[in-house]
């Protein structure tokens, strides 16, 4: 306290010499000291104001201190209610055994009950569903057989959540609700059929076509979820699951390759011009069938089927097949040419379609959605047609002239590069435009920093 009262005194004569400093200012000194006066008093109401303040602070802390201290008391003796009443009520709970297995039989009764009327109005369902399934109401029939799997489905996951092992109650169940899958395998057929004739029906009565998508659609989101409850519970209910949208796409397949194949009319003994007029049938049947898919059944079928992509590879693989199967034939030397000419004037068509095609892309590439898969098979066609080219040749032609036919064509081989070329042109042209898109989204991001992205040598490996 000495050292710091010498430091003030020091510097109170120095501030005081600092303004004394002229004769003059001496007459001053009533008014500095007054001045002094005030500025001390000041400091000593704010001095007694921030102790204050903080003697408050205090006070408040110790008085919540005192309260939590009394809080944790009362928190400490209810624990120690709760822990002696817990100690109490074990023979209680253990006695409450019974009540709680009363409570799970109660809750199977109230489901079997729930269940009752769909159990006992089995057999007039099955009528009622086998009368719609006749009367092609599809969708009405669909739904009271879901009606019918679920009551089955149902009582049968009860009996495995109580017993998994007692396989005699679910033979029972099973063999109770037997008509079911037989409806099922009706219905399946009935749809079955439908898509076989889709080309037909999406022209005369799309609204059918739309119902066997929606029941599909139905069938895949039960699927799914019995599924989902099977990696919890164990539990698949019998026919499950019916994966009906990939059997949808087998059947469409199936009838594709026998719409191509089903298109020979005549044979070489009752017409010498038969391999023309299959051909042309072909062409006719397959630009018509790909024209009603993309205007008409698109928009029967939800956008992630993707039906015109899968049909169109569903034939350019029938077509594909059948032109291989047609190249292995005994053919006479004018239907080789014949075989040959056609793939190359129908492929000369196909270049000018590909050019609109690319073109029409090329001003808004949203559109067509399907492009590239449509150019790849444009590629996939003309390997396929030279490599039957290079097989007729090796069969046919053992010299170079056979009959005073010649076979060897290199405009044929020429024209068929050039398309694929122009195809493959397209595919890069399609790459190095989503290239651009990303570099230059790229360089947005590096701009900042002011860094030059180096050139993408991503074009040598393509």
């Amino acid at each position: 306290m000495k050292e710091t009262d010498r430091e003030a005194v020091a510097t109170a004569v120095q501030r005081v010499a600092g303004m004394l400093q002229r004769p003059d200012q001496l007459d001053k000194v009533e008014q500095y000291r007054r001045r002094e006066a005030r500025k001390k008093a000041s400091v000593e109401a704010r001095l007694k104001a921030a102790i204050q303040s903080q003697l408050d602070g205090v006070r408040t802390g110790l008085s919540q201190l005192h309260n939590a201290l009394n809080d944790v008391k009362d928190i400490q003796q209810s624990l120690a209610d709760v822990s002696k009443d817990w100690r109490q009520s074990i023979n209680t709970i253990e006695s409450l055994k019974d009540v709680k297995d009363a409570v799970v039989q109660h809750s199977q009764l109230a489901a079997a009950v729930e269940n009752l009327k769909n159990i006992f109005s089995v057999p007039e369902i099955v009528r009622e569903t086998q009368d719609l399934i006749e009367q092609g109401a599809l969708l009405q029939a669909h739904r009271k057989l879901m009606d019918l799997e679920c009551s089955r489905d149902g009582l049968m996951y009860e009996q495995y959540r109580m017993d998994s092992g007692n396989t005699r109650d679910m033979t029972l169940i099973h063999g109770y609700f037997g008509s079911t899958q037989g409806l099922s395998d009706e219905l399946a057929k009935q749809l079955w059929m439908v898509l076989q004739r889709s080309l037909v029906t999406v022209r005369r009565d799309p609204t059918l076509l739309v119902s066997v998508v929606r029941i599909i659609e139905r069938e895949e989101k039960i699927d799914r979820r019995i599924l989902d409850r099977k990696k919890q519970t164990g539990f698949v209910p019998p026919g499950r699951p019916k994966n009906w949208k990939e059997k949808m796409f087998t059947i469409l397949e199936r009838t594709v390759t026998t719409r191509i194949e089903g298109t020979q009319a005549d044979t070489r003994e009752s017409d010498k011009m038969w391999l023309v007029r299959h051909l042309e049938i072909i062409r006719k049947y397959v630009l018509d069938d790909l024209i009603v898919a993309k205007n008409l059944m698109v928009q029967c079928f939800p956008p992630h089927y993707e039906i015109f992509k899968n049909l169109l590879n569903m034939y350019h693989q029938a077509l594909s097949t059948r032109m291989q199967d047609l190249a292995s034939e005994d053919l006479e030397a004018n239907e080789i040419v014949s075989l040959l000419t056609w793939v190359l004037n129908t492929y000369m068509r196909y270049k000018d379609e590909a050019q609109l095609y690319k073109e029409e892309h090329l001003r808004n590439r949203q559109h067509p959605h399907c492009y590239v898969q449509y150019m790849i098979a444009i590629i996939n066609n003309c390997q396929t047609f030279k490599e039957s080219i290079v097989s007729l040749k090796r069969k046919y032609l053992k010299n170079e002239v056979e009959e005073g036919v010649s076979l060897s064509q290199p405009s044929m081989d020429g024209t068929l590069d050039a398309i694929a070329k122009e195809g493959c042109s397209g595919l890069l042209e399609e790459v190095f435009l989503d290239l651009e898109v990303g570099l230059a989204l790229s360089s947005c991001r590096f701009l900042g920093r002011s860094t030059v992205l180096p050139h993408c040598p991503l074009g040598h490996r393509l």
